[in-house]
């Protein structure tokens, strides 16, 4: 699944008239770069949820012949649903109890997401986080066991945990990097959560009673292209990276 509903404010004025999907980076879409990679890691079947002009984005998979591969639409344009909302939504997609990647539209990386997956599969576990230990304002806490715990903005001191008085002291913190793999199983425990609701806060619930990993990548590179002026040190970063 490719995040590519958000309302991309934080790359705007680009996305007043696109979806942060279309922004070009390099003479391609941010969402043409996350197919290519996701197809050449062996990904043959994805859907895309749509919200900020959608329409441009269906229109735009279209005329390039869903880039050979079968490439379907989760539809958020009459609401927002955020991430958990987003994934439980499209649930009827993944209809064959096998795991599945979600990445982030705006994320460029060489991380390898085959061995990504590879590992999620040999580590019975019901969701691996792909984390990094730069950093950043929020983290979420694994213990020595490499299991979710909690979380952590750094800046407001806010924290979130499932662990009757938790404190983030022999935690290690780690930045999440907006890719991801679950397994379907998990899908049955998103029935109490309504409609819009973050994928993290749903981990954070689950966490005491199911095993979410990280998968802490040291060597490869990621970057958010979350603002214009990353848009610009993009480029360089994709001539790096190959």
């Amino acid at each position: 699944m490719i995040f590519a509903a958000g309302l991309g404010t934080r790359l705007k004025p680009l996305t007043d008239n696109m979806p942060k999907a279309l922004v070009p980076v390099e003479g391609k879409p941010l969402l043409q770069h996350t197919i290519e990679r996701l197809s050449a890691a062996g990904f043959n079947e994805i859907i895309i949820n749509i919200h900020h002009f959608g329409q441009q984005i269906i229109d735009f998979v279209e005329a390039n012949n869903s880039f050979g591969i079968r490439i379907e639409f989760s539809d958020e344009r009459e609401q927002l649903l955020d991430t958990g909302g987003g994934i439980k939504k499209a649930a009827w997609f993944f209809d064959d109890n096998r795991p599945f990647m979600v990445h982030n539209v705006d994320i460029l990386s060489n991380i390898d997401l085959k061995e990504v997956m590879l590992h999620h599969q040999n580590s019975n576990v019901a969701a691996t986080l792909v984390c990094s230990e730069r950093e950043t304002n929020r983290y979420l806490l694994f213990n020595e066991q490499n299991h979710l715990r909690g979380w952590i903005n750094k800046k407001t001191g806010e924290m979130k945990s499932p662990v009757a008085g938790f404190q983030p002291t022999g935690y290690s913190q780690l930045a999440f990097s907006g890719i991801q793999v679950l397994h379907p199983s998990i899908f049955r425990e998103m029935d109490s959560f309504p409609g819009r609701f973050s994928i993290i806060d749903f981990y954070l619930s689950l966490s005491v009673t199911y095993k979410i990993s990280a998968y802490n990548f040291r060597t490869g590179m990621i970057l958010d292209v979350g603002r214009p002026e990353s848009i610009e040190y993009a480029k360089d970063f994709l001539q790096k990276i190959r």
